[in-house]
């Protein structure tokens, strides 16, 4: 009798697990604190984010990758990727669907202090004639920036990852560099720990916009028949999780 009720349990946990649906999803490996590889390991604040989500949805068996961001764009464009994090909401991104944003993020300039001797408060007009530093394939900036360096009147320089980014800053090879705030803040203090930076030639500068990252989905919604119930119970999960706090406790928790 006992070896009935043990074969029982054993077929019933073998069919929930096969009834599981596994999904991959692709984060940016090079965002760091946000999203980042650790040792071969993807960690970072929206990563942990995603995981308290998913671990959430039993319906589903989720792996998290981490990726080259710009070669992620080009995958989930061609609907080879079923989702990726953490894009920015763009009208030029149709290839993508966008539910509940994860974070807020305030996106800033820092310059080289010898740039900002006189003040540059207005973007992107007082930074003509420069040579901005970008995240390679982050669409940061602006409508408006983006037109000034088609015209010219500014320079782009893109570089894989935010640590690399801010080293070209350092050593002079860019005027200033626009990313997240915190992103740079954290990268900073690993570089000042390094010895890579000494605390004192970089300054933030202009504010460019507040921006929100999400989990953006493929919208080759025939690849992935279960799309939309997973994004119903993903963003049922997300949005409970943002009220009660808990997602503002682990940004906390993981800035410490």
């Amino acid at each position: 009798m006992i070896q009935k009720i043990i074969i029982i349990y054993v077929l019933i946990f073998s069919q929930t697990l096969s009834a599981q649906t596994k999904v991959i999803i692709y984060g940016d490996d090079s965002y760091p604190p946000y999203s980042f590889l650790d040792s071969d390991r993807l960690t970072g604040i929206y990563t942990i984010i995603l995981e308290r989500v998913f671990d959430q949805m039993p319906d589903y068996e989720v792996e998290l990758r981490g990726d080259d961001w710009k070669r992620s764009l080009a995958q989930i464009q061609r609907g080879f990727i079923f989702a990726l994090y953490p894009p920015y909401k763009r009208a030029n991104r149709p290839y993508m669907e966008f539910e509940v944003p994860i974070l807020d993020e305030e996106l800033v300039v820092y310059c080289r202090k010898e740039v900002l001797e006189s003040a540059r408060p207005n973007w992107p007009e007082d930074y003509y004639g420069l040579t901005i530093g970008n995240n390679t394939g982050f669409s940061v900036g602006g409508p408006q920036f983006w037109t000034a360096v088609k015209n010219g009147k500014i320079k782009v320089e893109e570089t894989k990852g935010t640590p690399r980014s801010l080293l070209r800053l350092i050593n002079g090879q860019v005027d200033c560099y626009m990313n997240d705030k915190i992103s740079i803040q954290w990268e900073l203090k690993k570089l000042i720990k390094e010895g890579r930076y000494d605390d004192d030639s970089l300054k933030q500068s202009a504010i460019i916009s507040q921006e929100q990252g999400f989990l953006g989905f493929s919208t080759r919604g025939a690849r992935y028949p279960f799309k939309n119930d997973f994004k119903k119970q993903y963003s049922n999960i997300l949005e409970k999780m943002k009220k009660s706090g808990e997602i503002d406790a682990i940004v906390e928790r993981f800035l410490e």
